[in-house]
């Protein structure tokens, strides 16, 4: 199996840009240095220890001397998109290590991952930085909205157990829901995403995975009174409101959903524009009115 392939900078000989691939675990451990030095708190470790590097996640390094100084990963998906299954790609981890900065490394990397998506619809979440790099690459920003609804719950029922997903078979799950349930979207989401939302739990990103039932798992939590549901992964659509009491530990008067939330509660209401996504695509035309990308499934 081909684990990596190298492009040569069109200007010089060095430095290269190897494109990191499933299976390729030197070139991975070189990725996994490269990112905690552009991006702090973020780290692929565990990630890669589990196994959740897939076949889909590619990262375009720049590597001088053994050690990755650029990077612009893709992830392929499948996005929804108004109902239809779109095949598409998300960039992530986009960016250069600090002593490096200024000599157009991020182009490189940038343009080695532009071209392996060739026409095919891509977005990403910038960092505020960056937000004048990537329309030099025919992105264009896009508006995501924040929706919630005013309502009291209290806890009562019988508590949603919470599932650790740090044990493989609680992970083999986790996207066996995400292959074969319902979308969370049909607006503006993903199908089968689920190695980007264990990514979230490897890394400390994820709010708790609580167990509904055996064919219904959220990630879910309580914040400063309000009840964060993240991302649903179900088989079918179902009556979210009987579960809201099994998901708290105490009172909340609001709720928020880490997505657009047309298919478990109608009536939610649209909270402003999500100032923290800094959304942009290309050759993706996207729908009309407030929207908002499932948070689990931004790489």
């Amino acid at each position: 199996m081909r684990t990596f392939v190298m492009f040569m900078h069109p200007m010089s000989k060095s430095p290269q840009v190897v494109v990191v691939e499933h299976g390729a675990p030197a070139q991975q451990a070189a990725f996994c240095e490269y990112v905690p030095q552009v991006f702090r708190t973020v780290d692929f470790r565990r990630w890669c220890e589990w196994g959740e590097w897939t076949d889909d996640y590619r990262a375009f390094s720049v590597v001088d001397g053994g050690r990755v100084v650029a990077n612009a990963s893709v992830m392929r998906m499948c996005l929804r998109v108004e109902g239809r299954d779109v095949v598409g790609y998300q960039l992530g981890a986009v960016g250069c290590v600090p002593e490096r900065r200024g000599q157009g490394l991020a182009r490189v990397a940038m343009e080695a991952a532009m071209e392996a998506c060739g026409d095919a619809p891509v977005l990403l979440f910038a960092n505020k930085k960056v937000l004048d790099f990537y329309p030099r690459f025919g992105f264009v920003p896009r508006e995501q909205t924040l929706f919630g609804v005013t309502r009291d719950v209290v806890p009562g029922g019988e508590p949603a157990p919470v599932l650790d997903v740090a044990e493989a078979s609680v992970r083999a799950r986790l996207v066996e829901l995400a292959e074969e349930g319902v979308p969370v979207t049909e607006r503006f989401g993903a199908r089968r995403h689920g190695q980007i939302a264990t990514w979230y739990a490897a890394a400390n990103f994820a709010r708790p995975l609580r167990k509904l039932s055996e064919d219904a798992w959220v990630f879910a939590g309580v914040e400063d009174g309000t009840l964060h549901i993240e991302d649903i992964f179900a088989r079918e659509g179902f009556d979210l409101r009987p579960h809201l009491s099994r998901l708290v530990e105490e009172p909340v008067k609001t709720v928020q959903f880490g997505f657009t939330p047309e298919r478990w509660w109608p009536g939610a209401e649209v909270l402003g524009e999500d100032m923290e996504a800094d959304l942009f695509v290309r050759n993706l035309p996207l729908p009309e009115g407030p929207n908002r990308f499932p948070v689990m499934a931004r790489t």
